[in-house]
């Protein structure tokens, strides 16, 4: 047992970030895989992840993706009833037994297709928000343009094999990374088992297709899948202290060795990485002023929270960051883009991080202009 814990670390430190198909050492039965951290983005490990290949239900992490900005924008709601079409009542393969003509809330779908990866779950609310099943498809596919992923291909919701239907562990990785910033959807999927219909004689009982939510600490997603073209398949994410992580595999020969696999390459994360926060996303980096916006000072804070990866055998790192900003014109929203924020370690770039302002800034209409401009005299701002 001591030889063989001896043997185990010694793997870690003798690999630093195993990149690019260099050796398939944490995956050995996968077809593919990769292994990312959640908020830099940064691969620390892939082998073949460009492969195209069926992704099987991982494909649901995309509709799952339009699904929860869907909620955002209130084009669905949590509360609102659906009506099963016999069209998602229809479908093959996994399902949650819905019935053509059923009422079920959004809510209750979401854990058909998060817990049960339910086709019928999926297709209904693909039905809801785009009208057609067609229609998310289409969907789906403009959001990987959007994502600037090019190795994926979709041809359904649901994931079910179909010629000309495929994904590559990295594409699911990165749908998977912009899936949790949507933090609602770690409530489905971390659910080991619910009920639905409860109180009818039609009550049905969902156990997770991934069960390293039970049984690994701290996995709290994300979708697993199988068919015969596709084999085992899995991307699972998890958390330990401030960093989180994502790993994909895909075409492995059996759901035990894909669990282990993955697990074995989320411990490999945790062991080789940490995450030193930078800046958060309300730090304000710069103060400008516009002439003709409302607001006396802009505020500049980066879109995202600054975080930078360092190898634990090397400790931390102390960086620094510079920041140069474009052009800027009101009006403004928040996420509009206004410059970039460099991440430097000495004088390496380590990240970089579009900033945009801390709140919407609108332009002044003529009096307002000449009010700003009345008060900058008699302040003595203004000098003749």
């Amino acid at each position: 047992m001591k030889k063989f814990l001896i043997c185990f670390v010694c793997l870690f430190i003798m690999i630093p970030f195993v990149k690019a198909e260099e050796s398939n050492v944490l995956a050995k039965n996968a077809k593919s895989a990769i292994l990312i951290e959640e908020s830099t983005g940064e691969i620390l490990y892939e082998f073949n992840s460009h492969e195209k290949q069926a992704p099987a239900s991982m494909t649901k992490m995309m509709s799952l993706l339009l699904i929860m900005e869907a909620i955002e924008n209130k084009v669905i709601s949590l509360d609102q009833m659906i009506t099963v079409s016999s069209n998602a009542s229809g479908m093959g393969g996994s399902q949650i037994l819905l019935e053509t003509g059923e009422k079920m809330s959004v809510d209750d779908l979401l854990k058909g297709i998060a817990i049960a990866s339910g086709n019928d779950a999926v297709v209904a609310l693909a039905e809801a928000i785009a009208g057609t099943e067609e229609n998310f498809v289409k969907m789906m596919n403009d959001k990987l343009v959007k994502l600037g992923l090019k190795d994926s291909n979709f041809k359904n919701c649901h994931g079910l094999d179909e010629e000309g239907h495929y994904s590559s562990a990295y594409d699911m990785a990165y749908i998977a990374k912009e899936l949790v910033k949507h933090e609602k959807i770690l409530e489905y999927s971390s659910i080991y088992e619910a009920y639905l219909r409860e109180g009818t004689d039609k009550k049905i009982w969902l156990v997770n297709t991934n069960k390293l939510v039970r049984f690994k600490e701290g996995v709290d997603g994300l979708k697993t899948g199988y068919t015969e073209g596709a084999g085992f398949c899995l991307t699972a994410t998890m958390k330990q202290n401030n960093m989180r992580v994502i790993a994909t595999v895909m075409g492995e020969p059996d759901s035990q060795t894909r669990n282990n696999e993955v697990s074995s390459m989320l411990d490999y994360a945790f062991a080789q990485v940490g995450l030193k926060k930078v800046l958060s996303k309300n730090s304000v980096v710069e103060k400008i002023t516009l002439s003709k916006s409302k607001l006396d000072e802009v505020e500049i804070v980066p879109i995202e929270d600054v975080n930078v990866l360092y190898k634990k055998v090397e400790g931390e790192i102390t960086p620094t960051y510079e920041i140069k900003l474009d052009e800027i014109n009101t009006p403004l929203k928040k996420g509009d883009i206004v410059g970039r924020l460099y991440v430097m370690n000495n004088d390496d770039v380590i990240n970089e991080i579009d900033l945009t302002v801390k709140k919407d800034v609108d332009k002044c209409n003529l009096f307002e202009l000449y009010w700003k401009y009345l008060k900058n005299i008699l302040g003595g701002n203004i000098k003749f």
